[in-house]
């Protein structure tokens, strides 16, 4: 059962809850969605650009659907975010996906 539509519903009544607007891009990316993913984290990112996890996930979807140009914008401002909020273990992460980009 997709909790898309659910997710839905709770950010029409709280559209600045973040964990929300995360939880639905990775539902979207379960079903197979990756535009309605990357959208639901650019819209994440413009509320709270220091949610890294949304940088970190968008590149990967990007690169997974072999956008490798655009994984490696995400990564990179994964990696900015993660060096503005003191973020090591997420630095090390983002940073070690961008780098295999060549």
């Amino acid at each position: 059962m997709s909790r898309i539509e659910p997710l839905k519903a709770l950010i029409a009544q709280d559209p600045a809850n973040t964990r929300y607007r995360f939880m639905l891009a990775m539902e979207y990316r379960s079903a197979g969605d990756s535009a309605s993913a990357i959208g639901a984290l650019e819209e994440l990112t413009a509320i709270d650009p220091n949610y890294v996890s949304a940088w970190f996930q968008a590149g990967q979807i990007c690169e997974q659907d072999g956008d490798i140009e655009r994984a490696r914008h995400y990564y990179k401002a994964g990696v900015d975010c993660a060096r503005r909020i003191g973020d090591a273990h997420a630095l090390s992460e983002i940073q070690a996906a961008l780098d295999l980009l060549g």
